[in-house]
């Protein structure tokens, strides 16, 4: 193991360097939260490709291959088709607007901050519960790893990555991202997947032990299917840790054309997932969790040196979106709540202060971070937690976001009630139905959307002027923002 152990330690010191090198580049609130606006192609999509593939869709996508068979990569699949619809659709506009959280976007669209603190502190919750399902993943590795406490190995994992994003930022972000989309690329699709298969027997051998229904791509059932859409594929569309990858892209063809192409690699690693669980239904058909698949057959059936780089993987799907999480958590922390309670505007200017804005938002992102490991320690059941933050953000945020994107009669109190009526009737609904239930999230979609639909048609349309603002925002000619970087070639 003493190999393994030196390619871990190996990558996770490089993780520190990139954090200290992207300070470096980190000087202004621009190039802090979105790189600048400036990522070219290549890195913009391995850098999507990693936020979106953490740790439940690498080792709880190998959990639901082992329990269902090749169904099982229904839930990171979905994740894939919200990422390829919001490049498709949306990214080129989202792009455009040239704004840090999906709450000012709420501002611009509809006139007025009314909507969004109430959206802010939505968007707050889900992407700290998402950094903290992330951060507590890290206890499964380095238990595989080291033996460690499940205690030390929260604080090892999560202290590196708020060390680095602190450092330098979407900067810092931005640059491990690309190692680890490389570290995932190579462990899971290049190595990981074609072993299993040899060492289960081969597809054959494989459909010879398993029932049929482990080959029925539908055989994890059509209301689960339908709950991973609803939940994964419209999480994607308006997450706060998907748009502000959004907004580092340097132009819209990157937005659109490089999130297709990572939305197309996450179906890839989807099927590789199930593929590798399925595999190891077959080699460990007795296991006593299905989430316990990938780390078994990384430990028994790897040799020394590919398992060092597999449990690197591994760990690099967990840091790419724990920070991803961590930076967005951060950053609607700051912008979109403490600035606007302290009364400092409703839409932080780019040629404010660089220096305090840059130290400012680091400070967040360690005040987030502590918050997070803290909060990882205390929790158990990573499932609910995961549950209740996409429960908030897709049954309050959905309707006002896509709706403010596609129908121009959507009003400010159509929004704000949007987001308090389905907000309330999903924390309603799960302290009824529980929270692992499907309910909560069906019927507070469905209440957002008639109270959007009834406050918005029953009150005064948008003003003139805000529609107007908006709809240049989204050409790309707001007369009012400073001019940007210029962009560099990847």
């Amino acid at each position: 193991m003493a190999v393994d152990y030196a390619v871990i330690v190996v990558y996770l010191a490089g993780m520190l360097a990139m954090g200290w090198w992207g300070m470096r580049r980190a000087r202004s609130k621009s190039e802090f939260l979105v790189a600048g606006r400036r990522l070219g192609p290549a890195m913009y999509s391995g850098t999507m490709a990693a936020i979106v593939l953490g740790g439940a869709s690498t080792i709880g996508g190998v959990g639901l291959g082992y329990q269902y068979g090749l169904s099982g990569a229904w839930m990171v699949f979905t994740i894939g088709l919200g990422l390829l619809a919001l490049s498709v659709f949306f990214s080129a506009r989202i792009a455009r607007l040239k704004v840090y959280t999906v709450s000012e976007m709420l501002d611009l669209r509809y006139g007025g901050g009314r909507a969004g603190i109430v959206s802010g502190v939505v968007m707050w919750a889900y992407t700290l519960m998402l950094a903290v399902t992330s951060t507590i993943a890290y206890a499964t590795i380095f238990d595989v790893l080291f033996d460690m406490n499940r205690t030390v190995a929260i604080v090892l994992g999560g202290s590196i990555v708020v060390a680095y994003s602190t450092l330098g930022g979407m900067w810092s972000i931005t640059l491990t991202d690309m190692v680890q989309f490389v570290v995932k690329t190579i462990g899971v699709l290049l190595l990981l997947l074609p072993i299993a298969v040899v060492k289960a027997g081969g597809f054959s051998e494989m459909k010879a032990q398993l029932p049929t229904e482990y080959f029925d791509p539908l055989g994890i059932g059509g209301e689960t299917i339908f709950t991973y859409v609803l939940i994964y594929t419209f999480g994607m569309l308006i997450g706060q840790d998907i748009w502000q990858r959004v907004f580092t892209a340097r132009g819209d063809r990157t937005a659109k054309w490089g999130g297709t192409v990572a939305g197309a690699y996450c179906l890839a690693y989807a099927l590789a997932g199930a593929v590798i669980g399925t595999a190891a239904k077959v080699l460990y058909p007795e296991l006593g969790s299905p989430d316990d698949a990938f780390a078994t057959i990384v430990k028994d059936e790897l040799p020394v040196g590919v398992r060092g780089l597999v449990l690197a993987a591994a760990l690099a799907a967990v840091m790419s979106t724990s920070s991803g999480a961590l930076i967005a958590c951060a950053t609607v922390a700051n912008n979109d709540i403490w600035s606007r309670l302290r009364g400092l505007g409703k839409a932080p200017a780019e040629n404010a202060d660089d220096h305090d804005e840059v130290q400012g938002n680091r400070l967040f992102i360690l005040i987030m971070g502590i918050a997070v490991i803290c909060t990882a320690i205390a929790i158990d059941n990573v499932v609910e937690a995961l549950t209740v933050a996409y429960n908030l953000l897709v049954g309050g945020l959905l309707v006002p976001i896509l709706g403010g994107l596609v129908w121009k009669r959507g009003t400010v109190y159509g929004a704000l009630a949007s987001v308090v009526v389905g907000g309330l009737a999903v924390i309603v609904l799960m302290a009824t139905y529980g929270i692992l239930a499907n309910e909560p999230v069906y019927y507070g979609l469905l209440a957002s959307l008639a109270a959007y639909l009834v406050v918005s048609l029953a009150t005064p349309a948008t003003d003139t002027a805000v529609l107007t603002a908006w709809r240049e925002r989204l050409a790309g000619r707001p007369s009012e923002l400073a001019s940007e970087p210029a962009p560099v070639s990847q």
